[in-house]
């Protein structure tokens, strides 16, 4: 069976792109969750989506919204969410997406800052959660909760309806506004690392060039199963796993959860995955520390499988000739690559990565194994997607080539930009960002350092702003240490310090697990509370740090760690909602802690 592709040409809106998809497939599988209740997973075709979408508008017009009106939604990745937005755009509403366990202060800022009307969340905890922050919300008029609101909960909020009673009764035809391709589709704040976040505009028009740009750079088949377990809230998972599926007409299935998403893999076994590094690096961590356990023949064939097909792979591409090894894959493939993908569910044609850089190391295992594996780049402000690396044309330690309606350049400080229509419109109500993001001809700035070679590839050098100075003078560059440590299964957080400090020290968040078998093999109890004021220990876990930074330059040295088990979130404030870490924000928590491994290096 063909597939069914949506042409760029017959779309000029986000709710025009849902209608077309209903005219192309209407008793197509749209969108698959699991069901608590019935503990099932359902199936929603596109039609009947469209009658759900229906009654939503009914509601939202019932509740006297009007186009150019906002509301937030802020629940997990569900069939829902599509209800929701697709019924607000529909109206000429602005949708602004929030992370479900963001702060409650952060949450409160957004609410007022883009003037919320409606808020939908999750359940009545979560509201509680916002309620009890005594936070000032704004003038919500509204807040539904998806799941039905006991008469006994406590405490209560004439504003609070549950989903059930908010729709109910209602009936109504799928309406589409008249919508100006340039209008403002939706508000996405970004999870700012060093202060307030700021509202991304984006027009139906900036999304959907890229949502169909995307899609071009990949052969589709007819069967496509995305697995979404991102959040909505994220624009890679918003354009790639939500607006690119509607294009090619995928089935779209929402994971239950990070915790059983190696069951859903298997169960569901997907044809499309996109994810962020740290999914790939947390399997690469626990197959490496799986290997530790296992014969010296169980490692000897799993190395040459991952060595093979890595000669495979750039045979494949054309990057290398043909090698007397490969004779031995299909045995490999078989005995070991195999296994480890049916892991994954057996059937990906192609896995997406991007949101932050993914370590070669990672990239090489996978690949090697024979995961379709592509890196992209993007940020929330190019809707998101910049570059990406084709099936036929993978080079993994590059962000691949640019899209086909986007440019890019190399400008000032080595800094990557790009100009086409995905650039955002700005940042709402922050005219002096908006200009400081932009260069004067036009293009939007980046803040990340790049080159680009002959052939287009592009490959991202650093970051303008994460550049630390030493003392002596030296530049370093910490994320790609940070990355590297981390792929150690001992090392679940770094961060690295040492601005205008003498040497490099680093604050470390151990995996509890992995540092319990290091202890007993240090012949220390793992939860003394005395452990890591040993220098003893210090030494022996800067070693395994030592070990992942051998292949940097000299000035890659950590001489000092501060270890603790306890992990950094977003409810303490020391993480994004996307899990970048707050680095003022952890510098700060662990201030003194900081100081004293320079001033005992001092005495």
């Amino acid at each position: 069976m063909e597939i069914e592709l949506i042409q760029e040409s017959d779309v000029h809106s986000l709710p025009g792109l849902f209608r077309e998809r209903l005219n192309k497939t209407p008793d197509s599988p749209a969108y698959r969750q699991y069901d608590i209740a019935s503990q099932q997973w359902t199936v929603s075709s596109w039609k009947e989506m469209a009658n759900e979408i229906a009654r939503w508008q009914a509601a939202f017009i019932k509740d006297g919204l009007q186009p150019g009106d906002k509301v937030a939604i802020m629940i997990k990745n569900s069939r829902e969410w599509v209800v929701f937005d697709q019924a607000a755009l529909g109206l000429g509403l602005v949708t602004v997406p929030l992370y479900v366990d963001d702060r409650p202060d952060n949450v409160a800022y957004i609410i007022n800052h883009a003037e919320i009307k409606i808020l939908f969340v999750q359940d009545r905890p979560q509201w509680n959660r916002l309620l009890k922050a005594d936070i000032d919300l704004g003038g919500l008029q509204r807040i539904i909760s998806l799941k039905r609101i006991s008469e006994d909960d406590e405490p209560d909020d004439s504003k609070l309806e549950s989903l059930s009673d908010w729709v109910f009764g209602l009936n109504g035809t799928l309406q589409t506004t008249e919508i100006n391709t340039d209008d403002l589709a939706s508000i996405v704040y970004t999870s700012g690392t060093t202060g307030r976040s700021k509202g991304v505009m984006l027009s139906h028009k900036n999304i959907l060039a890229n949502a169909f740009a995307s899609a071009v750079c990949n052969k589709w088949e007819s069967n496509e199963r995305f697995l979404s377990f991102l959040p909505l809230s994220h624009m890679l998972e918003r354009t790639a796993g939500y607006y690119l599926p509607m294009i090619i007409g995928a089935e779209v299935v929402y994971a239950r959860s990070i915790a059983t998403l190696a069951d859903d893999l298997q169960n569901i076994k997907p044809t499309t995955l996109i994810s962020v590094p740290r999914i790939y690096e947390r399997v690469y961590g626990k197959i490496q520390q799986g290997l530790k356990q296992k014969s010296f023949i169980a490692n000897f064939l799993f190395k040459s499988a991952v060595n093979v097909g890595w000669r495979k792979f750039l045979h494949d591409q054309g990057r290398a000739g043909w090698y007397p090894g490969l004779i031995f894959w299909p045995t490999l493939n078989k005995l070991v690559a195999s296994k480890v993908l049916e892991k994954l569910g057996g059937e990906l044609r192609v896995a997406i990565c991007g949101g932050a850089a993914l370590s070669e190391d990672v990239a090489r295992l996978f690949i090697g194994l024979g995961l379709p594996l592509l890196q992209g780049y993007g940020l929330t402000e190019s809707s998101p997607v910049v570059c990406v690396n084709r099936p036929a044309d993978n080079i993994p330690s590059s962000i691949g080539t640019v899209l086909p309606n986007t440019e890019i350049r190399i400008g000032d400080n080595d800094e990557l930009q790009s100009h086409g229509p995905c650039s955002m419109l700005g940042y709402w109500k922050n005219e002096q960002a908006t200009k400081d993001s932009f260069t004067e001809d036009g293009w939007l700035k980046s803040g990340d350092k790049a080159r680009i070679d002959e052939d287009g590839h592009a490959y991202i050098t650093g970051r303008l702003k994460d550049i630390m100075v030493l003392a002596n003078g030296e530049k370093i560059p910490p994320n790609d240490m940070e990355m590297a440590i981390a792929l150690d299964s001992l090392f679940e957080q770094v961060m690295i310090i040492g601005e205008a400090r003498a040497f490099l020290s680093a604050v470390l968040v151990l995996d509890p697990d992995a540092w319990a078998d290091m202890a007993v093999s240090l012949n220390i109890h793992p939860e003394s509370p005395e452990a890591f004021l040993d220098r003893k220990i210090e030494k022996a876990i800067l070693n395994r740090v030592s070990a992942r930074l051998k292949n940097f330059p000299g000035y890659a040295k950590i001489r000092r760690a501060h270890i603790t088990l306890e992990p950094w979130t977003v409810d303490d404030g020391l993480l994004t909602p996307t899990l970048k870490i707050k680095r003022p924000k952890v510098m700060k928590k662990f201030a003194n802690e900081i100081e004293a491994l320079y001033e005992d290096n001092r005495r």
